[in-house]
């Protein structure tokens, strides 16, 4: 096991050097090889988010919702109460405290 104390920045300063120049050598070899990678990788996003997805959907239940009206009545009531407060500060007037 490689420890990081022991990894020297010549080292892999060479070692990258390396790769880019066979890389360069291998121009064809090299794009070959990345494109099989980007398709691989292409691939595994699709099956993840594509084919996983569609093999796992789970079955829809029949239940019917719902509408619970006494809720909705209730949500309208604040939410026309809320209103009036602000329209009531909207048009309340203040003193102004630096007139004499």
């Amino acid at each position: 096991m490689i420890f990081p104390s022991q990894l020297k920045p010549n080292k892999i300063k060479e070692f990258l050097l390396k790769i880019c120049t066979l890389a360069a050598e291998r121009l064809f070899l090299s794009s070959l090889v990345l494109m099989f990678i980007s398709l691989l990788f292409g691939l595994a996003i699709f099956y993840k988010y594509n084919i996983l997805p569609q093999k796992l959907e789970p079955e829809l239940e029949t239940e019917v919702i719902k509408f619970q009206e006494d809720i909705y009545q209730k949500i309208l009531e604040t939410w026309e109460s809320r209103g009036e407060k602000f329209e009531e500060a909207r048009t309340k007037e203040y003193t102004d405290p630096f007139k004499p």
